[in-house]
């Protein structure tokens, strides 16, 4: 058997585990599952180690590694794990070094459990030349990783280390290869991509990426852009949303919040204001984009007249695709030593946020039926419009095809096709 991969958690995320599939296969790694772990929330850590025991149970004879955010901020936690053979950092799970040495080390007596280094010393992040992305009809190129910023509730600056980017000419040889093996959409990711390029010779922006992207990859069909910070988006950026049809009207905004106090205390650097200009900017720039958002759901100090904020935000942004997340406490974190809110609240109040979600979906669904649009299958019964609108075909479709095709119906989650 070769190596499988779990991948829990981002976009980035599933870029990564296609190196580590790779780079533990070359370092001669067999009968192996790798578990790429996400540390956003208390529960994403509990899902992983409740998978890590699943697997044992179900591979009994299997090697198991743990990497990701999770093995980064919290190795012990993993080590202590006696289901796991190994445990790797952010770093080293992208290493060919790391893995050979992990194949040698990991399950030997005197050999180290953990291979896990100080992210913060990182400088730099090269461009990982995947060839393909197993079972995905989309690809995902990472072109920055880390984040210099310190949000009151986020870990993950010390699971990724600081902001750095993967130099403009990389990424756009690693779109170009990415086109050549047929795929039709390449997905721009990494922990702060509105960041991308400070730390790059001429501190290009990320609209400049995109603009190099779409001038030298002319054969591409669809380029996407993963989590944005609105606040960050540079002119280049706006401008290639309103010009660059291939640029997918889809953009999904990590807000958090819609109260500028809980903005505040969450360190934010965008205010309810901001985010409303933001997204009617675009949307009169480019009428056919569709907003998704990040929002925290009960955060220290929200009273309901805040939470009420954030409930508005949904309508006054115009949001459809929602990610709600009750309040997590993370330790080592500013916002894990304010004052907590009952857990019944946090999880009354993202039950709401989720509802007001589902209702925003079904209005967008509504306005959708008769439409026509350009749908790129996942597999050959689903695929998703430009706008990221789930839909199911009536007939099969090999995936990885692009069709126009007109909206007949919805069930409330998904567009059914005619």
């Amino acid at each position: 058997m070769s190596v499988d991969v779990v991948t829990f958690g981002c976009r980035l995320n599933a870029a990564e585990s296609e190196v580590i599939r790779r780079e533990a296969q070359r370092a001669g790694l067999t009968d192996t599952v790798v578990v790429n772990t996400c540390a956003v929330t208390a529960e994403a850590v509990r899902q992983a180690r409740q998978a890590i025991r699943a697997l044992r149970r179900e591979r009994p004879q299997s090697k198991i590694v743990v990497t990701g955010c999770a093995a980064q901020t919290e190795p012990q936690t993993f080590v202590a794990m006696a289901e796991a053979d190994g445990v790797l950092g952010n770093v080293e799970k992208l290493s060919a070094a790391a893995w050979t040495r992990a194949a040698f080390a990991f399950g030997l007596d005197d050999g180290p459990k953990a291979i896990v280094n100080d992210i913060m010393a990182v400088g730099e992040t090269a461009a990982h030349l995947i060839e393909s992305f197993d079972g995905r009809t989309r690809a995902f190129v990472q072109v920055q990783n880390g984040c210099d910023h310190r949000c009151t509730f986020c870990i993950i600056p010390f699971g990724r280390g600081n902001s750095r980017s993967v130099p403009m000419g990389a990424v756009v040889e690693d779109v170009r290869r990415l086109v050549a093996n047929n795929y039709r959409e390449v997905v721009l990711t990494g922990v702060d991509i509105t960041s991308y390029g400070a730390d790059l010779p001429g501190t290009p922006k990320l609209g400049t990426l995109v603009k190099q992207i779409l001038k030298h990859v002319p054969e591409l069909k669809r380029l996407r852009l993963s989590s944005i910070d609105s606040v960050e988006a540079d002119p280049d950026l706006v401008d290639a949303f309103a010009q660059e049809s291939r640029l997918m009207p889809h953009l999904h905004l990590s807000l958090q919040a819609g109260d500028d106090l809980i903005l505040k205390r969450m360190k934010r650097r965008h205010s309810r204001a901001d985010a409303i200009a933001f997204c009617s900017t675009m949307r009169r720039l480019r009428p056919d984009v569709v907003f998704g958002a990040d929002l925290i759901a009960g955060f220290p100090t929200e009273t309901e007249d805040m939470f009420q904020r954030s409930l508005d935000l949904v309508g006054e942004c115009g949001l459809t695709h929602l990610h709600v997340f009750p309040f997590s406490p993370r330790p080592g974190t500013p916002a894990a030593r304010m004052p907590q809110l009952d857990r019944r609240i946090v999880k009354e109040r993202a039950r709401r946020l989720r509802e007001r979600g589902a209702k925003a979906l079904r209005a967008h669904l509504d306005t959708e039926i008769g439409a026509t649009r350009r749908v790129l299958t996942e597999t050959s019964e689903v695929g998703r419009t430009e706008q990221f609108t789930p839909v199911r075909l009536a007939t099969k479709v090999e995936a990885g095809t692009i069709l126009d095709l007109t909206m007949a119906a919805h069930d409330g989650r998904q567009l059914l096709a005619a």
